[in-house]
C-alpha cells in the first residue's frame, strides 16, 4: 500500500488549448484527431492530402496560389522557430 493518492489519467496528460479548439471544428477536427491519435499511416495521408490541395489550388488559381502557400509556409516556419527558441 502506498501513501500517495492515485492521479486520474486525465490529470496526468497535458492539455493543449489549440488541440481542444481544433478538435471542435466540424471536418478538420476529426481529421486532426485521427492524425494525432491514430496510426502512423494517417500522418502520411495528411501530408499527401496537403500537397494535393496545394497542387489543385495551383491548377485552379495559378501562380497566386503558389505564392500564398509559400507565404503560409514561411509564417508556419517562423512560428515553429519561435516555439523552439522559447522551449
Amino acid at each position: 500500500m502506498t501513501l500517495a493518492q492515485d492521479i486520474p489519467s486525465t490529470a496526468a496528460r497535458p492539455r493543449y488549448i489549440t488541440r481542444h479548439v481544433t478538435y471542435r471544428l466540424p471536418i478538420i477536427g476529426r481529421m486532426a484527431r485521427e492524425v494525432v491519435e491514430g496510426p502512423v499511416d494517417n500522418a502520411f495521408a495528411a501530408i499527401i492530402g496537403g500537397v494535393s490541395a496545394v497542387a489543385i489550388a495551383v491548377v485552379i488559381w495559378g501562380y497566386p496560389a503558389l505564392i500564398f502557400s509559400a507565404l503560409l509556409a514561411t509564417v508556419l516556419m517562423l512560428v515553429t522557430l519561435i516555439r523552439i527558441t522559447l522551449g
